[in-house]
């Protein structure tokens, strides 16, 4: 080889390994919370506060697996966040796009017959992708083996051959962290079951790997007083047992705490009862505070917890942000219109404290 063919061949071999080492598809996604100068409000509005915080791009184009019975949902979306801190708690605004307002969870039609019938269209797996809710998830890493890395790949276990960990299993996949005493701590945002009341289903996700002891696996609720939402069918299982009155368009597709009575058939045909009955958590499952809105195709989330939780299993349920000089790892993700079905990202995102 001639001198300047080496030249050549090791200036390429240099650059390509930088555009390598350099390339931001491949980089990991940090997000900075800024220290609030006003109070924030939350009411899904960007007040000026929010112009400190500059916001990231998180790419959501992954989906776990293909339903059998179709599957009408996103295929990909683009996600921002930013995030604001004060004394006491962390705030997150999040926004993406999402073409269709999703609310029709189960809901109860009647049928010109008279009687009642629940849309259901659950897939092989047992879970439905057609008459459920928007909902996102955020998942922090608390002491979980390799979630630095992979993020929520660390405890996100497919089912191989019918299988799972040893047991048969037809869902598409199961949460549980990899050792013992290792936990994560999972936000949980129901757009139907939780939002109207202004709160995420605060959950954790632990070792578990007995479905006899926890049919989700690791995946169980935080510590609760009371409170949560319930399926509005009755004794029969042939219609609804609540309803909403007076009816509110608003809330067309889940009973309220404050309109909830006892159903009284007094519908027509085609008319719409909701499927699900809400009330709000009580207790450490509650802590996650939210207010949110679509429109034109976008939802808008504007997000607040405690930067630390105290009382009964905290330290093992909750991710406590007592420390602003750490790294906290996190994952997201969207689902549009699904149960289980969701978009998400490979890796961890970053976030630290400025």
């Amino acid at each position: 080889m001639s001198l300047i063919k080496r030249v050549l061949f090791l200036s390429f071999f240099m650059t390509a390994g930088l555009l390598l080492v350099s390339s931001p598809a491949i980089a990991k996604k940090k997000l900075v919370s800024v220290k609030a100068t006003t109070p924030i409000v939350l009411d899904a509005v960007a007040e000026k506060a929010w112009d400190n915080a500059n916001s990231i791009t998180v790419k959501l184009g992954k989906l776990p697996y293909k339903p059998n019975n179709g599957y009408a949902g996103m295929k990909k979306t683009n996600l921002r966040i930013k995030s604001l801190y004060d004394d006491n708690s962390i705030y997150f605004f999040i926004q993406y796009a999402d073409p269709t307002k999703s609310m029709a969870r189960f809901p109860w039609v009647k049928q010109a017959d008279g009687s009642w019938k629940q849309l259901v269209n659950k897939d092989s797996t047992g879970h439905d992708n057609t008459y459920y809710e928007d909902k996102l998830g955020m998942y922090w890493n608390i002491n979980a083996t390799g979630f630095e890395k992979k993020g929520c790949y660390s405890t996100c276990h497919r089912t191989k051959d019918g299988m799972n960990n040893g047991i048969k299993d037809s869902s598409a996949g199961r949460k549980y962290t990899k050792n013992e005493g290792e936990t994560v701590d999972m936000w949980h945002w129901k757009g139907v079951r939780t939002d109207p009341l202004g709160i995420f289903d605060d959950q954790f996700v632990n070792s578990n790997r007995d479905p006899k002891k926890n049919k989700s696996w690791g995946r169980k609720g935080d510590s609760k007083l009371g409170g949560g939402y319930k399926n509005n069918v009755n004794k029969s299982k042939t219609g609804p047992a609540y309803m909403n009155s007076p009816y509110s368009e608003d809330s067309k597709y889940y009973v309220t705490p404050w309109a909830k009575t006892k159903f009284v058939d007094t519908f027509k045909t085609g008319d719409i009862v909701p499927g699900i009955v809400l009330d709000a958590f009580t207790g450490h499952r509650a802590d996650i505070k939210v207010k949110s809105h679509w429109k034109d195709g976008q939802w808008t989330l504007e997000v607040k917890r405690a930067l630390v939780t105290t009382g009964k299993n905290a330290k093992i349920q909750d991710v406590q942000f007592d420390d602003m000089g750490k790294t906290y790892h996190f994952g997201i993700s969207v689902f549009d219109n699904s149960q289980i079905n969701h978009l998400f990202h490979n890796s961890a995102i970053e976030m630290t404290f400025q």
